[in-house]
């Protein structure tokens, strides 16, 4: 509760030069990160000295092709190299054994007790980005190391996101930054409004999802089905709701990251869903991965073995287990047919300018709602037999047994159904609280009114507080 109020007074109030700022965000991050374990800061310092390092030479060898893809690829692979041990050893070598005795090959490899860096997998990604893009000449390499620094360990996005690129934030860190008030308060409403979505909506969801899963076995499918439906909203409100805390907070500090959600579960088909869903890592495989595959350039069926590859890529950076990159491969196939009937294609936002969607567009809504819904029962499942139980409670004649639903159930449901609402309402904004032009809220007191309401409703009603779920990704 102290540390952001120190930092933010030392901001803009001690440290007032463009260098002395940064070397405070710095140290405020690693001091962020490693009161979870110091230990591992260590990896954050090795990925952003390789990445800096990358990027000088890249510019040293200007013109000599051969040695700045060298170089470029010795980062690229040192790095996901530390991402590789640390987060998918176990998952590498008990797959290989696996495959192995499938055709009569025993083997007895030793796995290692593994403790997972928390954001592992967003830094990596961030700093492989700037070095990418030194060596693709769409940035220029930096030789300030605390900006540079600073821009790998922001520590509002630091261990979830949103995953930055080199061209949006480190200029931000190379440029002076001033005050301003209304950003300042924008960024507290959106800080607010994500502090609500997970403490009412993702935690209270938490308490029933996970007591479900803990207890499938004594479970009627009503019950079952409910709990997809709550995962659904239990993770949406995870997420977003870090990203918009993420979000909020760099707002404090005049620096803008990007935005992570845009109101998802109003998409009319998969293809836009993941035009909305984590945005920044969907941005980054398209651009690092899908278009150095060759893109949408090289044909049709190129084009599906592209996707293909990179939802099973997404899947597998979501988490070292089979059930995630099943979980890709289950998106991609949705994807393909969008792809072969050229649809699905959406820049709008549904109902623009109206307050109804349309019969067709809510009907698309619906459809791609359930078919993402599903979906998350296999990335919420520990394993492919719990998914495989869980799919055939919800098979079961019990489905239509609602007289196990308990009130916690029922109250969640209402909180997602308001969610939902109030996101409707809002869906062109960036996020809920940005309540300007509503004539209501033209008055001071009305909206200091619903900022107390919102949070007396997150002392009140709060769930069990969880662990932020992409906190392990």
């Amino acid at each position: 509760m102290i540390f952001l109020p120190v930092v933010f007074l030392l901001y803009w109030f001690v440290f007032r030069r463009l260098r002395w700022q940064n070397l405070l965000i710095l140290v405020a991050s690693y001091v962020f990160y490693g009161w979870w374990d110091w230990r591992f800061l260590a990896l954050i310092v090795i990925t952003s000295l390789s990445s800096y390092a990358s990027g000088l030479l890249i510019e040293h060898y200007e013109g000599r092709r051969r040695w700045q893809r060298a170089i470029s690829a010795a980062n690229i692979v040192l790095n996901l190299g530390i991402l590789a041990v640390f987060k998918y050893y176990n998952f590498f070598v008990d797959s290989l054994a696996a495959m192995l005795g499938l055709v009569g090959i025993a083997v007895d490899w030793p796995t290692a007790h593994i403790i997972l860096p928390v954001g592992i997998s967003f830094y990596t990604f961030q700093a492989l980005s700037y070095s990418i893009d030194v060596y693709a000449r769409r940035i220029r390499a930096t030789r300030d190391v605390v900006a540079f620094f600073s821009f790998i360990s922001f520590f509002p996005q630091l261990v979830a996101g949103p995953i930055e690129r080199a061209t949006s934030l480190l200029p931000q860190m190379l440029r002076e930054r001033t005050f301003d008030y209304c950003t300042a308060v924008d960024g507290l409403r959106q800080m607010l409004w994500g502090f609500f979505k997970k403490l009412i909506i993702a935690d209270g969801c938490a308490e029933v999802v996970n007591g479900v899963w803990g207890n499938l076995d004594a479970m009627p499918g009503f019950n079952v089905a409910l709990c997809s439906l709550l995962f659904t909203f239990q993770i949406y409100a995870d997420f977003s709701g870090y990203s918009d805390i993420a979000i909020g907070c760099a707002k404090l500090f005049g620096i803008r990251l990007t935005t992570n959600f845009r109101v998802p579960y109003f998409s009319r088909s998969v293809r836009e869903f993941w035009r909305r869903w984590h945005i920044t890592l969907m941005n980054w495989f398209t651009q690092y991965v899908y278009f150095p595959l060759g893109g949408s350039r090289r044909g049709r069926a190129r084009t599906v073995l592209n996707t293909i590859i990179v939802f099973a890529l997404s899947g597998l950076w979501h988490g070292a287990d089979w059930t995630f990159v099943l979980w890709g491969l289950y998106h991609a196939l949705l994807f393909i047919p969008l792809i072969v009937l050229g649809t699905g294609r959406y820049k709008d936002t549904v109902a623009h300018g109206r307050i109804l969607p349309s019969g067709r567009e809510l009907l698309s809504m619906v459809v791609t709602f359930v078919l993402v819904n599903f979906g998350w029962i296999l990335f919420r499942a520990p394993d492919f037999a719990s998914f495989c139980d869980f799919v055939a409670r919800l098979c079961s004649h019990s489905l239509f047994n609602w007289h196990g639903v308990t009130m916690k159930m029922a109250t969640m449901l209402l909180w997602c159904a308001g969610l939902l609402l109030v996101e409707w309402f809002q869906r062109e904004r960036q996020h809920v609280l940005q309540i300007d032009g509503y004539r209501l809220f033209t008055m001071q007191w009305t909206r200091l009114a619903l900022y107390a309401l919102l949070v007396f409703l997150i002392f009140y009603f709060a769930g069990q507080v969880q662990t932020f779920i992409y906190f392990q990704f």
